[in-house]
């Protein structure tokens, strides 16, 4: 059964230097150490090798967060060189790579551009987004351009954990060490309502209704959003929303597992938005674990045959199948 995992990063050293120059103050620069650092910059074939002790066919690249969203003009130079890599490294090797454009949101009417030329040009099957640019959140009629660019090409946005804004994290993740502050403000919990409420703002603020073939994809089984349905519905009413809540949920939303191998969130998942709307990914490398852990869970998952495919593979081809059309 061939698996293609989506949501595997990638760092290039013009975006790391990038970063260094102009985010000194962003802490997640620290996560981009050690091993860590030298499987985001390998395209090759330790990446390859990985992936194979995994058990994954596919990767689908992506620049990992914070992307180019926190800096300025810069980010439209560092997106066109950001993807053609990314092309580049598709065209060597088709059968195990896909991509992910970069786009440069601090400069949304370019950054459209940008996901036009990536889709119709370099062949990329959508773009990874992180949320905010700076304090604009991702609903802000600034970045609506981008939504109508992904809907005419039929493409798929991800929308990706950045770390929250600092006087969020000093009100609600600090007050103990360095290391667990950061922790706690990222990938122990911070990340994940960040994400999650970005979602949510594009349903308040009337995006899908917009744009009603607008397809998202959220991570780590949905970024808490999916547990939570029942208290979110409550914003029908007081929002006067066109649909119910959960209607957004189902008709413009995809999860992936980001290598969370949980089969509570699976079957969660599943009972929710079902099978046709749930994708596979293993997070690398960040969640990467030696053992063919990422082919284990999809063998053991407790999923019908037919369902085990398309969570391995074919609700994403059927996903990007008009992808430029």
């Amino acid at each position: 059964m061939k698996l293609i995992a989506i949501e595997e990063h990638f760092l290039t050293s013009e975006v790391r230097t990038a970063w260094e120059n102009s985010m000194q103050d962003d802490p997640t620069l620290k996560l981009h150490l050690g091993a860590i650092e030298d499987r985001l910059e390998d395209i090759g074939s330790n990446r390859i090798r990985l992936m194979d002790e995994s058990g994954i066919d596919v990767e689908v690249l992506s620049l990992t967060s914070p992307g180019l969203h926190n800096l300025g003009s810069e980010s439209v130079i560092l997106a066109q060189q950001t993807n053609d890599f990314v092309a580049s490294a598709v065209d060597n090797n088709p059968k195990r790579f896909q991509g992910l454009a970069a786009l440069p949101t601090p400069s949304p009417k370019e950054a459209a551009r940008e996901l036009e030329r990536s889709v119709k040009n370099l062949g990329l099957k959508g773009a990874m987004l992180c949320g905010r640019t700076g304090e604009k959140n991702l609903d802000h009629k600034d970045f609506w351009s981008i939504f109508e660019c992904a809907e005419e090409l039929n493409v798929p946005l991800f929308i990706h954990p950045q770390i929250p804004q600092k006087a969020i994290r000093d009100i609600y993740y600090s007050g103990f060490d360095e290391l667990t502050d950061l922790a706690f403000s990222t990938f122990g919990l911070g990340w994940h309502y960040e994400a999650g409420i970005q979602f949510v703002r594009l349903v308040l603020a009337k995006v899908f209704d917009r744009f009603p073939n607008l397809q998202i994809i959220l991570g780590h089984w949905g970024e808490v959003i999916l547990f939570y349905l029942e208290r979110l519905a409550s914003l029908n009413r007081m929002a006067k929303l066109d649909r119910p809540f959960i209607d957004y949920v189902r008709q413009n939303l995809y999860v992936t597992s980001s290598g969370m191998f949980n089969n509570s969130y699976l079957q969660r998942s599943v009972e929710i938005i079902g099978t046709d709307r749930i994708l596979f990914s293993a997070d690398y490398p960040y969640q990467y674990r030696p053992g063919r852990d990422a082919r284990n869970f999809l063998e053991q998952a407790p999923l019908s045959e037919d369902d085990k495919n398309k969570f391995a593979h074919s609700n994403w081809e059927r996903l990007i199948a008009n992808v430029g059309q």
